[in-house]
């Protein structure tokens, strides 16, 4: 069983930077992928970035490539997602979210994601 917390959300204005991290709790193998998603109401989950869990590998959408880096904080045991260069269609609630299947590729599809954490509000103003 894994819980994970979510921090780091807040209101910035376009341009801006956020950071946040996904703190898990439980059994966490170095196998297993953590991602980041992101939902505005209204609209289906979007896939944001994930990263293995050793820290490895790691898969972006195509619409925050260049801006947002994802990456173990090995001081925290956390996994973050760096913001840069925030855009107002970044504001969504962003949810930490782990799989815990051994792939090959990392993976996007929400319903292939076994746990999942609160979320946290990213809103960026223009």
């Amino acid at each position: 069983q894994v819980q994970l917390q979510e921090s780091g959300g807040g209101l910035v204005q376009a341009g801006a930077s956020l950071r946040l991290s996904c703190i898990p709790s439980g059994e966490m193998y170095s196998a297993y992928t953590v991602g980041w998603f992101r939902q505005t109401p209204g609209k289906e989950g979007e896939f944001v970035a994930a990263i293995t869990w050793r820290g490895g590998r790691t898969k972006y959408a195509d619409s925050v490539k260049g801006r947002f880096t994802i990456f173990r904080n090995n001081a925290k045991n956390t996994i973050d997602l760096q913001m840069n260069s925030l855009k107002p269609t970044d504001t969504a609630v962003y949810y930490c979210t782990v799989d815990t299947r051994d792939r090959v590729q990392l993976t996007t599809p929400e319903n292939e994601y076994d746990y999942w954490g609160q979320g946290t509000q990213v809103t960026v103003s223009s």
